[in-house]
């Protein structure tokens, strides 16, 4: 009986996971990172990119090969997310699920164990709502901020001015997705419910916000140049409208064009084509009459 107890002891042992560490995570978290939109197919979308970077982490946990082998399948499903918020966030999640279910398969509780249906549950139901809050925090809002940071660079005919949105936004976005990873690796599924409801990442997304604004604000006023040239004279005195306007509000045409396209996305949706053929036909029309 001693024996059999020393032989299933032994097995146990060759079979336990090995411990996922901070250089684990991050290796993963490269691998993800670099390959996310490289591997792109109809049917799985990126799931052999999230395969290829979790593999070093699935074969430091999955010592029995039949085990590791359904892993393998297991990650090839239909996956699709934003790269850094959702991309990194689910695989610390993922990580963290399958270390429990590796420890609990090598201490023979299978019934115990997190079910392959509820991983493929948790990434399926995650990817779509950090999706969108990833998109529209880097692609919509991080993105355009190193943009107007850059844009007096370029206008001065310095090559910063292109390098400089690049290499920022592959900075930032490496390190907070690298953040995230760990973040989702340690909360495990709680790892959603922090990002998206979190007083803490709530306060960065809403100053993003407020910074998005003041760059917004800023390039409109720096950079949308409308003006009038009309001009009349009453006994002999002239009057430029132009003048007038700035003695009233400096920037007002500037300021009443973003507004009047802002409006215009308001009501009909973000139609850019209309917005801008609409816009020109005005313009011109303004200015052929001599308003503008």
């Amino acid at each position: 009986m001693g024996n059999e107890n020393n032989a299933k002891t032994s097995i146990d042992l060759t079979k336990a996971p090995e411990k996922i560490t901070n250089k684990d995570l991050h290796r993963s978290w490269l691998r993800w990172w670099y390959a996310n939109e490289i591997p792109h197919t109809y049917d799985r979308m990126i799931a052999p990119s999230f395969l290829w970077g979790i593999t070093p982490i699935l074969r430091k946990l999955y010592k029995d090969k039949d085990d590791l082998q359904e892993a393998y399948l297991r990650h090839t499903q239909f996956y699709n997310t934003q790269a850094v918020w959702g991309g990194g966030t689910i695989l610390g999640i993922t990580a963290s699920l399958e270390e429990a279910r590796a420890r609990a398969l090598a201490e023979g509780k299978e019934e115990e164990a997190v079910s392959a249906d509820v991983i493929n549950s948790t990434k399926v139901g995650l990817m779509g709502p950090l999706a969108g809050i990833g998109d529209a925090i880097d692609s919509g809002t991080v993105q355009y901020i190193l943009i107007a940071i850059a844009l007096p660079w370029a206008q001065g005919g310095s090559a910063l001015g292109a390098l400089f949105p690049w290499v920022a936004f592959v900075i930032l976005t490496y390190m907070y997705g690298f953040y995230f990873t760990k973040l989702g690796y340690r909360l495990g599924r709680s790892a959603a419910s922090e990002i998206i409801g979190g007083k803490n990442i709530r306060k960065i997304i809403d100053g993003l916000s407020v910074l998005g604004l003041f760059m917004m604000g800023i390039l409109a006023a720096s950079y949308v140049k409308v003006s009038s040239s009309l001009q009349w004279s009453i006994s002999g005195k002239e009057f430029v409208l132009q003048d007038i306007l700035d003695s009233v509000l400096p920037g007002l045409l500037p300021l009443a064009t973003v507004l009047g396209v802002y409006f215009y996305f308001s009501k009909k949706g973000l139609r850019i084509t209309q917005a801008l053929v609409g816009l020109s036909l005005i313009l011109g029309v303004l200015a052929a009459i001599g308003i503008l």
